[in-house]
């Protein structure tokens, strides 16, 4: 063997050497056989899956997670999305002389397509919907949407402004109508479901939770109501916002209690508090609408208005519940020609209990006209007095109170004396008031020129006409004033603490009231 094989051959030697030792303190080490990426991947897999942990006390909430899961599952392909238009003309505004629109046709008129959208809700497995009157209102084409996306072109069936309620119908069968409950039933406190397309297109078929906040809720300034607007709405704090409108309200057993139809929000959207129809209400005037395309009521021929504990402790009523006839606008009235008075407080109708005036107008409105109804009224000093009343057909026309009898010419007396035991300024009707407030000749009594803020008369007499005044005051306790020496005599036999009974006449909105004040001290 060659000197340079034999080195060759120890140069082998010595690298097995080295990676046999190599080896040897890998193994004392225990470093890692693996690459990291397989050691990362092994380490993952080691995670033990943890279980569902099993808390007894939080039950009732997956029970009621559970149920509302269920609730929306049942009611939304009942529910639909509905789309409205119509065409309007913006005002004419002369641009360019008449006839010559053609050679400026940047300037022609164009009609303008107005849209809007909203809710409802199946009613019946042919095609009936029930939604709010205001959703459809004036609209030349309706469209309404299904859950499974389906679209159909609806044909308006009828619709009722004074409770904003509309049926419509669409062309189709096999639908899933949706199960109405009992509104009577629903109490403040339980859960409900609002099921609805706020905002548009974007989010259809929204589900919010929430409770019944209060009921028998009036809403003052609501659009498109008429004089015999009936107002006794299921307030919620589910959300609602533009759209929702027409879409059910659902209590926790997956019936339709209402109808959310409101919203009270100073920026439009959502702030809490939304109202909504009672689906009993709703249910009457849908089946009146189904079967003639309107509704036809019947009335007192009286204006209402809830009860004050100022009215209540007037007639000896043990609780604030009733409706005070605040005017008789018409001579052919039938309460007025049942011998039913101003100032008198509907406390029953046909026996039963009436608490507030939403409640009054449907125990009155969806009688038929001509059917005499039994009506018991409480007077001053606990009188209790039932009356037989023939209902008329409602008038919707806003009532313009009777000119009051004439009362003579008046007493001019200077200046407007602090009626302190009220807490106003008053004044007599002078000729150039008369004409300046446009008062018939007939109407005189004294102008109310100054409410003392606080006083016994603040927030029920008015003033300023910011406010809706000044009030004119006819009567006290049923004697006619026309001057401060009338009034004082009107109050003379009355100690501070005593409720009186005051006749006023608004001039701004033409109508007669009965307004009750307590005294306060003064002469």
């Amino acid at each position: 063997m060659s000197a340079r094989s034999l080195n060759w051959l120890k140069f082998g030697g010595l690298v097995a050497l080295a990676f046999a030792l190599g080896l040897l303190f890998a193994g004392l080490l225990d470093l890692p056989s693996r690459s990291s990426a397989q050691e990362q991947g092994r380490a993952a897999s080691g995670i033990a899956q943890v279980p569902a942990p099993s808390i007894p006390a939080a039950r009732p909430l997956q029970d009621l997670s559970e149920a509302f899961a269920a609730v929306a599952e049942h009611v939304k392909p009942s529910v639909v999305y509905i789309r409205s238009q119509r065409t309007e003309r913006t005002a004419a505004r002369q641009r360019v002389p008449p006839g010559m629109e053609r050679f400026f046709p940047r300037f022609r008129q164009q009609p303008e397509i107005e849209q809007g959208s909203g809710s409802g809700f199946v009613i019946s497995a042919d095609g009936f919907i029930l939604t709010n009157n205001h959703v459809v209102e004036g609209a030349e084409e309706v469209n309404v949407r299904l859950l499974d996306r389906r679209e159909f072109k609806a044909r308006v069936v009828g619709t009722d402004p004074n409770t904003d309620v509309a049926v419509l119908k669409i062309e189709t069968k096999g639908l899933p109508p949706v199960a109405l409950g009992n509104s009577d039933d629903a109490r403040v406190g339980e859960w409900v479901l609002a099921i609805g397309n706020p905002l548009g297109e974007t989010l259809t078929f929204t589900v919010t939770s929430g409770i019944v906040s209060a009921k028998g809720r009036a809403l003052e300034g609501l659009p498109g109501r008429g004089q015999g607007s009936i107002q006794d709405f299921i307030q919620t704090d589910a959300a609602i916002n533009p759209g929702n409108s027409g879409g059910p309200l659902v209590s926790v057993r997956g019936e339709v209690i209402g109808i959310n139809s409101a919203i009270a929000s100073e920026t439009g959207f959502y702030s809490g508090y939304g109202f909504a129809i009672p689906i009993n209400l709703a249910r009457t005037v849908m089946t009146q609408l189904i079967e003639s395309g309107r509704v036809h009521r019947a009335a007192l021929g009286v204006a209402i208005a809830d009860v004050t504990i100022n009215d209540a402790q007037y007639v000896g009523l043990p609780e604030i519940r009733g409706v005070v006839v605040k005017d008789i606008p018409s001579d052919d009235s039938p309460a007025k020609a049942a011998g039913i008075e101003p100032g008198d407080i509907i406390v029953a109708v046909e026996g039963k209990p009436v608490a507030y005036v939403g409640q009054l107008q449907q125990v009155i409105g969806f009688r038929k006209p001509g059917e005499v109804v039994k009506v018991e009224v409480a007077r001053k000093g606990g009188v209790r007095k039932t009356f037989n009343v023939k209902l008329q057909p409602l008038d919707d026309s806003p009532q313009i109170a009777a000119a009051g009898d004439s009362l003579g010419d008046s007493e001019d007396t200077p200046g407007g004396t602090a009626m302190n035991r009220l807490g106003i300024s008053v004044e007599p009707v002078s000729p150039d008031a008369a004409q300046e407030l446009q008062l018939s000749a007939e109407t005189r009594g004294l102008i109310v020129t100054a409410v003392t803020p606080g006083g016994p008369a603040w927030d029920v007499l008015f003033d300023d006409p910011q406010r809706g005044g000044p009030d004119i005051i006819l009567s006290v306790e049923g004697k006619q004033v026309r001057s401060e020496a009338d009034l004082r005599r009107a109050l003379q036999a009355e100690k501070p603490g005593n409720i009186v009974s005051i006749r006023v006449f608004n001039p701004r909105t033409q109508t007669r009231r009965v307004e009750r004040i307590r005294l306060g001290e003064g002469q």
